[in-house]
């Protein structure tokens, strides 16, 4: 019979290399064979020890796995953590008799096009940003499934998923979504609202099957495009396109989880 492999991260410091060194021993002798190193075609579990940006690094440094994922939060506001240091042994034994469900947690994805015609395409759990110049503010031509919206002027804007909405979003004045919502949230940042700019000052929700057109203006020359905090600098941006995308991530729930319970410890 197959022994069931698991791949184990942590961030490196010391709750999470003893978390990491305990989680290891225990899961050694129930006959798991337990190592660091991801490898698509074998990991049967990813176990990701620390905060929610070991969560984030752990998920592009796998390219989005398609076997599920766990949290052990080691770190300060562990969203996409279900479980404690503490909470080893109840945790293997719920994942043995299948105590746990799925949260398949959406995707976004910006294709960026330059003028000589080149595509680039970025992936994000949580969001994707597109910002000008940092000490300028960047102005953007938006488009709605094709249909043109606004001009809009101000520091970026964000493009959240639904989980992500408590992340970035929220740190900007964006609305908290329900992560079982299948939406595309796009938040500004530091939106320009004067008799000579005008831009949504709020955030708006789209459906999954609507994608987003981003058009620089003319004379911007440097556009950065970020995926969970990993930044993209671009030249001659012809267009971006941002949509959901078909990529998902497969988040065990333990027995008991409840996403607006978890928003009310953590914010409230």
């Amino acid at each position: 019979m197959k022994k069931t492999t698991v791949t184990i991260f942590h961030n490196g410091d010391d709750l999470s290399a003893r978390t990491f060194e305990t989680l290891s021993d225990k899961m050694s002798l129930r006959g798991y064979d337990v190592n660091t190193e991801y490898k698509d075609d074998s990991t049967d579990l990813i176990v990701c020890i620390g905060g929610d940006g070991a969560f984030l690094r752990a998920i592009h440094t796998c390219d989005f796995p398609s076997c599920p994922i766990v949290g052990i939060n080691t770190g300060h506001l562990g969203f996409f953590q279900d479980v404690l240091p503490e909470g080893i042994d109840q945790f293997i034994d719920q994942y043995e008799s299948g105590e746990y469900s799925l949260q398949h947690l959406n995707t976004v994805r910006a294709t960026v096009t330059t003028e000589d015609g080149k595509k680039q395409t970025q992936l994000g759990l949580n969001e994707i940003t597109i910002k000008g110049n940092r000490s300028y503010s960047v102005h953007l031509f938006i488009s709605i499934g094709n249909q043109p919206i606004e001009k809009f002027s101000g520091d970026g804007l964000i493009f959240a998923t639904s989980s992500g909405s408590t992340a970035y979003n929220y740190s900007v004045g964006g609305s908290i979504s329900d992560p079982r919502l299948n939406v595309l949230q796009v938040t500004p940042i530091a939106p320009m609202n004067t008799t000579a700019y005008r831009s949504f000052t709020s955030s708006i929700l789209l459906p999954a099957d609507l994608s987003l057109g981003v058009v620089p203006e003319q004379r911007e020359n440097h556009i950065f495009v970020t995926n969970d905090s990993r930044e993209s600098e671009y030249t001659n941006v012809k267009d971006i396109e941002v949509r959901v995308s078909n990529t998902s991530v497969h988040l065990i729930r333990l027995k008991g989880y409840d996403f607006w319970s978890k928003v009310k410890d953590k914010f409230l």
